[in-house]
């Protein structure tokens, strides 16, 4: 319980050396179950979080800054106290990470951001966000509906992952689905990723949501990749390329 708002978690496996893992916009920790399992097999201890707003976690009234659900996962580590674990963050995740390593840096070894949301959101795509947000304020849901159902996939990423993700995308409170969206909107990450000091690694989707040039320019030193033929919800679509680029990184970038 942070501030009076009670944030859930889950563990699993043992041992000093631990992954936080940190899921996106209206999602929830189950997100990340292919990760959580791979590191777990692996030897690691696993705690993937909702943030608050989001699944098990309460979900007050009020504003979901950025720098509010990295203060959070910050706080969930230190009350478990593990040992500067690896975090991994998708989408709203990344963003997350990003201000945890800023604002935290003691807190963590490493970051991955999986596919994560602008540094910078570009103007067009603010805009159209801003559209959806107005008219899901007025009562309006199909635009944000679209958006879920039309911008984050490609054909191939499957049905059953696109009806999971429209269905608890577009059934979250609508209080937390502008608190967090206009969360990420107000949010600096290009200032955050100049205060990032520990070892960073981004796994772009297809498209990607930020060019492999913004991100090495925005953080110097970063570990640019791009998984092969899945949209946004790369970790789900395809696990093993993430899971495996994931090992890589750690291994060779990270000091345990």
């Amino acid at each position: 319980v942070r501030d009076g708002v009670k944030l859930a978690y889950y563990e699993a496996g043992s041992g000093e050396r631990s992954f936080v893992f940190v899921h996106g916009w209206t999602c929830d920790h189950s997100y990340f179950a292919p990760q959580a399992e791979y590191v777990v097999r692996a030897g690691f201890r696993s705690v993937s979080v909702d943030l608050r707003g989001h699944g098990d976690s309460d979900k007050p009234e009020g504003d979901y800054p950025i720098e509010r659900f990295a203060d959070d996962v910050a706080f969930i580590i230190a009350e478990l106290g593990l040992d500067r674990p690896v975090a991994v963050g998708h989408s709203m995740g990344g963003l997350t990470v990003l201000q945890l390593a800023a604002a935290h840096p003691q807190a963590v070894r490493g970051i991955v951001m999986v596919d994560p949301a602008p540094l910078h959101f570009p103007d067009p795509m603010r805009q159209a966000m801003e559209g959806v947000f107005a008219a899901l304020e007025a009562g309006n849901s199909k635009p944000h509906q679209d958006f879920v159902a039309n911008a984050l996939f490609l054909p191939q990423d499957g049905a059953d992952l696109r009806e999971r993700v429209i269905k608890d995308m577009t059934s979250a409170p609508r209080h937390i689905t502008l608190g967090a969206g206009r969360g990420m909107l107000a949010f600096d990450g290009r200032a955050a990723a100049g205060k990032c000091s520990v070892p960073a690694l981004h796994i772009a989707g297809d498209p990607p949501l930020n060019r492999q040039a913004d991100m090495a320019a925005a953080l110097p030193g970063v570990v640019n990749a791009q998984t092969a033929g899945a949209g946004h919800f790369n970790h789900l679509v395809v696990p093993n390329q993430v899971n495996d680029m994931i090992d890589y990184f750690t291994k060779t970038r990270i000091a345990w």
